[in-house]
């Protein structure tokens, strides 16, 4: 079935089963690997992209369930030379340790600044459920905390 999908800014057209995962088809048929596997059940979050603003994790949502109209912003879309204070931040401190997970932390860290401008500890804590099994959680919440401050300056 051919469905179209805006994919960082870019309209996008793809020939693909219904039931296809949205990981596999912005890793396999768009070659936008940053977005990782990790689980296919949604737990780890290494999959995490913005659609329509919002983070979701895609390695369970169906090329059905996505609404074509919608807008899907991978890590690639981010920004395309490191510049989102996100990804500022994640350099500044140095947050990566083996860094699997880092696309899918990156990309629901800057979905909460985008709700949270100024998170304290305790909201970091409760939206950023995203895994990471080397532990980097310190260096993540201080690079989140460093990414509003960028954030801040830059108005």
């Amino acid at each position: 079935m051919k469905y179209s999908l805006k994919v960082n800014g870019e309209v996008r057209e793809v020939d693909v089963e219904a039931d296809t995962p949205l990981l596999w088809v912005i890793r396999e048929e768009l070659g936008l690997t940053g977005t990782k596997y990790s689980c296919g059940i949604a737990a780890f979050g290494a999959c995490t992209v913005h659609i329509d603003g919002e983070a979701q994790r895609i390695c369970v949502l169906s090329m059905r369930s996505v609404a074509t109209e919608a807008e899907i912003t991978t890590i690639e879309g981010l920004s395309d030379d490191r510049s989102h204070p996100v990804q500022q931040a994640w350099l500044e401190i140095d947050v990566p340790q083996c860094g699997y997970c880092q696309s899918g932390q990156i990309m629901a860290a800057a979905a909460l600044l985008e709700e949270f401008p100024e998170p304290d500890d305790e909201t970091i804590k409760a939206v950023m459920t995203n895994l990471c099994r080397c532990g980097t959680y310190p260096r993540i919440l201080k690079a989140i905390k460093r990414a509003a401050e960028i954030k801040a300056e830059a108005i």
